[in-house]
């Protein structure tokens, strides 16, 4: 399963969402929202966040760095399941961590979903899209 694509949903002022409908039937049987890298929310479907759960329990909890990780990943974590017009609902502490009111921004992020501010997504974007070329070079060598 993969998520791809850019796609701007609205909040509404209950916090709720409408998934993109591309990624409606991936997420239908629920779930995991939880706090993403550079303040956005990430989505889970409930088998990757079970993967990704399993790999973070390896980590040792000796080491500083792997502890923080978890707690901040797994402190704001939620499970959702979408309703029949696909909508999911944002908790307050995730829309605060993401700086979502609304207008936002999901996208597909291979094995998530991640939502952002929408302007927070635009200076994002603008700010990488530059090193995007040479950052192939070294996250995919030997790609063609």
């Amino acid at each position: 399963m993969a998520f791809f694509g850019t796609y701007t949903p609205r909040l509404d002022d209950k916090g709720r969402l409408f998934l993109p409908a591309k990624f409606r039937d991936q997420l239908k049987e629920g779930l995991v929202l939880t706090k993403g890298q550079e303040h956005c929310v990430y989505v889970w479907s409930l088998d990757d966040f079970a993967a990704l759960t399993r790999q973070a329990q390896k980590a040792s909890f000796t080491k500083r760095a792997n502890r923080d990780f978890q707690r901040m990943l797994f402190s704001g974590a939620a499970e959702e399941t979408p309703d029949k017009q696909g909508r999911i609902t944002l908790p307050p502490v995730l829309r605060t961590w993401a700086s979502l009111e609304r207008d936002c921004v999901a996208i597909g992020a291979m094995d998530r979903v991640e939502i952002w501010d929408a302007g927070a997504w635009e200076r994002y974007a603008d700010a990488t899209e530059e090193s995007y070329a040479q950052m192939s070079e070294e996250v995919m060598p030997g790609i063609e």
